[in-house]
């Protein structure tokens, strides 16, 4: 479970950074109101503009083990395997499977084989931003994404009484387990403009990177049936009759930096449309995983649109 005093110091930070995005958010209103009509020559941005992005993030795989289920996790297989609670249900559901268990006589002699391997899988990416150009093709912006990430893998469960007799892949059950938590993306950075012609231009950038990460679901499915394994007792074993606790967040703030790339359409008056890749050298922070343990690269292919012509509410 959590201790209090790192849902303290994640709590405490989270109301600086909005303060800091607030502050952020008001000089750039407050300089686009101010040059609004101001149109560098050739850029197709300039002063205040928003945008949305859609694209596809590739987590690293580096912090997956999260998901493991090991004894040393936060989220265990044992802990359900070893509770009257649930392990005569996991029991009665590989004996009623194709591949029940042979001389396995109940759900204390259940032995696992093989823990998995988890993997993150790729998936989307979308978010809002505000951004203010300068003449030259100079501008800061601050974005806001974010992503539903699951992690996938399979452990093996023996199926005989003796782990030693298991020869070949009838001596054991495949088991899934499946982990999902949502990411919360905010960068703040400065990115220059580069004129290519035809009203293409190309944009590079880097800058600052704070996430969230909320561990959302961790289960494991056992011959059909799935099994919550996020730690909601007080307690290493979920003893028959133990009542449910208010479960806690079990991921933390990150921060890092970022650089990213973009070819840029420019549509005259309007905005732009972009594509682009970012690339992260970020943290993924979950309860016992921190500092270099956290950090690695996460990639982002995206497509943005901008637009910075507001007459549309005004008369």
């Amino acid at each position: 479970m959590c201790d209090s005093a790192s849902n303290d110091d994640a709590g405490g930070s989270t109301p600086r950074l909005w303060y800091v995005a607030l502050l952020l958010v008001a000089m750039l209103a407050t300089g686009g109101v101010a040059q609004a009509k101001k149109r560098p020559q050739g850029f197709g941005l300039s002063g205040l503009a928003v945008s949305v992005d859609a694209g596809l993030l590739i987590p690293s795989d580096k912090q997956a083990f999260f998901y493991d289920g090991r004894d040393e996790r936060l989220n265990t297989i044992r802990r359900l395997l070893g509770s009257q609670t649930y392990g005569e249900q996991i029991w009665n559901a590989l004996q009623n499977s194709s591949t029940p268990l042979v001389g396995v006589g109940s759900y204390s002699q259940i032995t696992i084989a093989e823990y998995p391997t988890m993997d993150f899988r790729l998936t989307y990416q979308i978010g809002l931003g505000l951004r203010y150009d300068y003449d030259g093709g100079w501008g800061w912006f601050l974005r806001f994404d974010y992503s539903r990430v699951r992690a996938t893998g399979q452990f093996l469960i023996n199926r005989t009484a003796s782990p030693a007799s298991m020869t070949n892949q009838g001596s054991y059950v495949v088991c899934d387990m499946v982990g999902q938590e949502n990411r919360i993306y905010i960068d703040l950075g400065l990115d220059k403009r580069f004129l290519l012609g035809n009203g293409f231009e190309f944009e590079i950038g880097g800058g600052l990177n704070v996430n969230n990460t909320k561990v959302q679901k961790q289960y494991m499915v056992i011959a059909g049936q799935s099994f919550s394994i996020l730690n909601v007792w007080d307690g290493d074993v979920v003893q028959a009759g133990a009542g449910s606790y208010e479960y806690q967040n079990q991921g933390r703030l990150g921060i890092g930096f970022f650089g990213s790339v973009a070819l840029c359409y420019a549509i005259a008056n309007m905005g732009s449309v972009d594509v682009g890749y970012t690339l992260y050298r970020t943290q993924t922070r979950y309860i016992d995983i921190s500092g270099d343990e956290a950090t690695a690269l996460q990639h982002v292919v995206f497509l943005r649109m901008s637009l910075n012509n507001f007459s549309f509410f005004g008369s």
